[in-house]
C-alpha cells in the first residue's frame, strides 16, 4: 500500500497462469478477474492494470489479440483500463495483469484481522481446479466445465461493492492455495484457530464425481502435502471422505472472496447479500487457538 493523502492509498498486485481454458478470449477474461481479485479481497477498486504475456513464436498473433482483448474488457468491466504491459516469448502461453487500485487508508481488509467468535463466509463454489484439469485431459465435455468458466469469469466486485457497507474483520481470496490454504494464512496472521465445517462448504456440479474417480489438480497434493505438515498447519477430523478434504485442497483460479465477519453482525451481512442475489455460504468460524481445522456441523 502507498498511502497518498489521509483519504487515498493505491494498492498493486500481479498474477499470471498458463490457460485453464482453450477458448482465448475466455482465458484472457479469467486471467484478469484473477489478477483483479486481490484488489477486490483488500476492499479496493480498480483502476488501471499492465499486461504481462508469454506467447510462442509459432502460434497465431491473433490468438495472443483475443486474450488481451478478453483481459481488456474484463478490466472495463470493473471500471479499469489497460495501460500498457510486456510481452516475452515462451514456449507455453501465460497471460496476467499487474492491477493498480485504490482504497481509503484507513479501510483495508486484510487476512489478519479475524478474531474468536467471527463467522466465516465464502462467496464462490469450490472445485473449479478439478474441473479444468478434467477439461485439460478431456474427460469432460463443455457443458460440464461451464459451471467453473461463468464462475471464474464473474468478478468480485459485486461482493465487495456488498461487503464494504459491513464490518468487515479479515478478508482473503480463494486462489492458488485452495480454500484450506488461504484459511491458514487468515489463521496465521490473525493468531486465532478456523474451523470449517465441511458440510457447508458450496462445490461445483460433478466435482464430487471427478475426484472420486480420481482426476485431481496437481496443485491440490501440494496443498494438502504442504499445509497439513506444518505445525498449527490443517487437521482433518476422523470420518471426513478423502474426497471431501480434497476439495477443500483445490487450487481455485478467480475463486470467491472469505470473509471473516462479527458473529453478531453475521445475519446482517447475509441478507445483504441474499437481498442482491449474491452468492454467499456459511462456511465456519473462528475461535482461540491456532491452526485450520476441516470437521463437521461448527455453525
Amino acid at each position: 500500500m502507498l498511502r497518498i493523502n489521509d483519504d487515498l492509498a493505491i494498492v498493486q498486485t500481479v498474477d499470471f497462469f498458463a490457460p485453464v481454458v482453450d477458448n482465448p478470449y475466455e482465458y484472457g477474461a479469467i486471467a484478469a478477474a484473477n489478477s483483479m481479485s486481490d484488489v477486490f479481497a483488500m476492499g479496493g477498486r480498480v483502476t488501471m492494470g499492465l499486461n504481462i504475456a508469454a506467447f510462442p513464436d509459432d502460434l497465431d498473433i491473433g490468438i495472443l489479440s483475443e486474450i488481451f482483448r478478453g483481459g481488456a474488457d474484463k478490466l472495463a468491466e470493473a471500471g479499469g483500463v489497460i495501460a500498457g504491459g510486456h510481452t516475452v516469448t515462451d514456449d507455453e502461453p501465460k497471460y496476467g495483469i499487474a492491477v493498480t487500485g485504490t482504497i481509503h487508508p484507513d479501510r483495508i481488509w486484510a487476512k489478519s484481522g479475524a478474531r474468536a467468535g467471527d463467522v466465516l463466509f465464502l462467496t464462490k463454489p469450490l472445485g473449479s481446479g478439478v474441473l479444468t484439469t478434467a477439461a485439460k485431459q478431456q474427460k469432460i465435455p463443455r457443458d460440464v466445465l461451464e459451471p467453473a468458466i461463468e464462475q471464474m469469469l464473474r468478478l468480485n466486485l459485486r461482493a465487495r461493492d456488498i461487503a464494504v457497507d459491513h464490518i468487515v474483520h479479515a478478508s482473503t481470496d480463494i486462489t492458488g492455495f485452495g480454500l484450506a490454504g488461504h484459511a491458514w494464512e487468515m489463521a496465521t496472521r490473525s493468531g486465532v484457530a478456523i474451523d470449517i465445517d465441511m458440510s457447508a462448504l458450496p462445490v461445483l456440479p460433478h466435482v464430487r464425481e471427478l475426484v472420486a474417480a480420481g482426476v485431481m489438480a496437481g496443485g491440490l497434493h501440494r496443498n494438502r502435502d504442504h499445509f497439513s505438515s506444518l505445525t498449527d498447519g490443517v487437521s482433518i477430523s476422523v470420518g471426513i471422505a478423502d474426497e471431501e478434504v480434497a476439495i477443500a485442497f483445490d487450487p481455485q483460479t478467480s475463486g470467491g472472496l472469505m470473509f471473516a465477519i462479527p458473529g453478531d453482525a453475521a445475519d446482517e451481512f447475509e441478507s445483504a447479500f441474499q437481498a442482491t442475489g449474491e452468492s454467499i455460504w456459511r462456511i465456519g468460524r473462528v475461535s482461540h487457538g491456532r491452526g485450520v481445522h476441516l470437521s463437521g456441523p461448527t455453525v
